[in-house]
């Protein structure tokens, strides 16, 4: 229910997506839960409807969800809490943190803010560098949820030049055997091909390519909607021969020896920073009426009257040949021309090929928990180093 739960927070955040941009609603989700635990009146009934739980169950919510996140290779996760010595937390709200997790805000703004600062670049391992918000003087409480995730493909790409859009960008492809990971979802709107590059982890990327005319929201929701099971794709056993999805050709190959069907993907690498201001859309995050300005709103946190001044998040997100923390090769194959008879053997191939804005996923396998989502609209430029 929980993972459910953040992934449809994933589908609702790609609506306001506009332009490329990479977010991460797993870590989001907990802070929200742990405030909607905290909070009474409306800011609580707002909390619980954005994480989907009741408010009484969102603090064992956020918890479970945090061991989940913890339990899960290729991806460290941290919580962390720092307070003003003179506040006091509630037993039963702290109770549901560990104690590694709470720091001091001593008053001194610059040695503070340092060591949050410091605490966000160790647990993402120098990724973010700094935390999002900045401390104020009235600085009282600050809950943050740091996510780190890696992991290297099962089956590397190589890289070559690609076409995006009349310009050179760095490409990546490879060729894999079976047609598991491609298939086409259909949605009122349109067509969306996913292809799934799986990580030695258990941690995949679904690379998501609409059509011309859907949305980011549309294209990501899709790819949401296929992990939940709402949505059914076609798998690419079962595509049709030749325009079979957006980006996506089925063909006939004649092989000298008999061959397994095959996947060659073609896919721009990218690597992608945001800075996201949660109340710049207080209405998509439930803090509409906890961030109004007046106190009181979490009771349940402390008997002070707290109220939410700032709630940021700083993400970046790297697809590369090697792995993910993004991809057409075109290979120039000059060869000496002669006649010879025709090979007796036929093979299915798929070309999947994504030269134009994408969506991805990066999605805990097992779990099927969307951990970030972005959208590709300007991959990294073509260096002749790329070539390899």
């Amino acid at each position: 229910m929980v993972i459910d739960q953040v992934n449809r927070l994933t589908a609702r955040w790609a609506t306001a997506v506009d332009g490329g941009t990479v977010f991460s609603a797993a870590g989001v989700w907990p802070l929200l839960a742990l405030l909607a635990d905290g909070a009474t009146g409306a800011a609580r009934k707002e909390l619980a409807g954005t994480v989907g739980v009741p408010a009484e169950q969102a603090g064992s919510a956020a918890r479970e969800l945090l061991v989940t996140l913890g339990a899960m290779a290729g991806l460290d996760c941290a919580v962390g809490l720092w307070t003003k010595r003179t506040l006091e937390l509630r037993e039963a709200w702290a109770a549901g943190l560990s104690t590694d997790t709470h720091g001091v805000l001593t008053g001194d703004l610059e040695a503070d803010q340092a060591a949050l600062d410091a605490w966000a670049a160790r647990r993402t391992s120098g990724a973010v560098q700094r935390m999002p918000v900045a401390l104020r003087p009235d600085s009282s409480l600050v809950p943050a949820c740091a996510l780190a995730l890696r992991t290297e493909w099962e089956a590397p790409f190589k890289g070559d030049l690609m076409p995006w859009r009349d310009q050179d960008r760095a490409g990546l492809s490879r060729t894999t055997s079976g047609l598991d990971d491609v298939a086409v979802a259909r949605t009122p709107a349109g067509a969306v091909t996913e292809v799934r590059v799986r990580g030695t982890d258990g941690i995949d990327v679904h690379l998501l390519l609409g059509e011309d005319r859907l949305t980011p929201g549309q294209v990501l929701g899709a790819g949401v909607d296929v992990l939940g099971g709402a949505l059914t794709a076609v798998p690419g056993g079962r595509l049709p021969f030749g325009a079979a999805g957006p980006g996506l050709r089925v063909e006939t190959v004649r092989t000298e020896r008999p061959e397994p069907p095959s996947l060659t993907l073609n896919t721009p690498e990218f690597t992608l920073t945001a800075d996201h201001d949660l109340l710049a859309d207080r209405e998509l995050f439930g803090l509409a009426t906890a961030a109004d300005g007046s106190p009181g709103h979490f009771p349940g946190i402390s008997a002070a009257p707290l109220g939410l001044a700032a709630g940021r998040q700083s993400v970046t997100a790297t697809f590369s040949g090697e792995g993910f923390r993004a991809a057409a090769v075109t290979a120039m194959d000059m060869v000496w021309l002669s006649w010879e008879p025709e090979p007796e053997h036929e093979s299915k191939r798929v070309y999947a090929t994504f030269d134009r804005p994408f969506g991805f996923l990066a999605v805990h396998r097992a779990s099927r928990l969307a951990l970030a989502a972005g959208w590709v609209t300007d991959p990294a430029p073509f260096r002749e180093d790329d070539l390899y």
